[in-house]
């Protein structure tokens, strides 16, 4: 097998250089012995690769094949080798990672404290925004976003599903009322969150086997996610949150889940990195961190 790589990777190379005799010159050896390889590897496969001529070559339709596969087989070969190598390495340097606001400053910063201890030779940067994170526009290693990514060059990798909640305080259910079906939300008043022009109100449940969706109303609006939960948290008005959001709330009793039979809808925290092949040992060990640690925090079966 490795006599088979090498002269692959030969056969490949002679192609690169574009004659014999550069290809000899290339790999510091002598074109008798670069021409009895190559009519070595034509004799195993039984079939010929280049036609010679005096000064330049040009592939058979077998040679171009061989060629085309050839490239794709080192290329993986030279990825898998690099990847066990790295893995062996000591992870260290710097990552700048960005995240949701409201979920990055409850769940990730404390795991990234967490991460600090446990990797003391890696950095660490979180940037927040209530903006999704643009990982080539800031510069990111790995973007949280609870959406999929727009980029198609990005790889993503699902850390975590929640599904959402709607939920007030008990002063503003005591105030107004308990909505015993989606379509009561019309008749409340409903926080809704917006990004740029776009407001967030179509919430989305399901009935009787069926998706439904209603637009809600409501006099408060933000573009931050913190304020609108605050709001709720002091009565303000409805909310639709992520139960990774709210979890400790609703276990406090600050909030109070509503419709629950109706409840029909997920979010999901997507690593969204450049690329798997190469990927930095200190990214490796990030990403299967925070996966493996979100994942311990919930014990219900949904994740969140």
């Amino acid at each position: 097998m490795a006599d088979e790589i090498s002269d692959l990777r030969l056969f490949v190379r002679i192609v690169a250089a574009g004659s014999l005799s550069e290809a000899a010159r290339r790999l510091h050896s002598s074109l008798p012995a670069v021409s009895r390889r190559l009519a070595g590897l034509e004799s195993r496969l039984g079939v010929r690769l280049i036609n010679r001529g005096s000064r330049h070559f040009s592939l058979t339709e077998e040679g171009a094949l061989l060629h085309e596969r050839g490239l794709f087989i080192l290329d993986e070969l030279d990825a898998a080798v690099a990847e066990v190598g790295t893995r062996l390495e000591t992870p260290h340097g710097h990552i700048r990672v960005g995240a949701p606001l409201e979920i990055g400053r409850r769940r990730i910063a404390p795991l990234i404290a967490e991460f600090s201890r446990r990797y003391p030779r890696i950095t660490v940067e979180l940037l927040l925004s209530d903006s999704p994170a643009d990982v080539a526009g800031d510069d990111l290693d790995v973007g949280l976003l609870t959406d999929n990514p727009s980029d198609t060059g990005m790889v993503s990798r699902r850390l975590l599903s929640s599904r959402r909640v709607v939920c007030a305080s008990p002063d503003y259910l005591a105030q107004h009322g308990t909505p015993q079906t989606p379509q009561d939300l019309l008749h409340h008043d409903c926080l809704r969150l917006v990004r740029g022009r776009r407001i967030f109100d179509r919430w989305t449940f399901q009935e009787n086997g069926h998706g439904l969706e209603v637009q809600i109303k409501g006099t408060l609006l933000s573009n931050n996610a913190e304020v609108i939960h605050d709001w709720a948290v002091g009565g303000s008005g409805i909310v639709l949150k992520a139960l990774w959001d709210i979890q400790d709330d609703l276990r406090d009793g600050r909030l109070i889940a509503l419709l629950e039979p109706y409840a029909n809808d997920y979010l999901f925290l997507n690593a969204v990195f450049p690329s798997r092949r190469h990927l930095p040992p200190r990214v490796r060990v990030f990403l299967d961190f925070l996966a493996d640690a979100l994942q311990q925090q919930d014990a219900n079966p949904e994740g969140l």
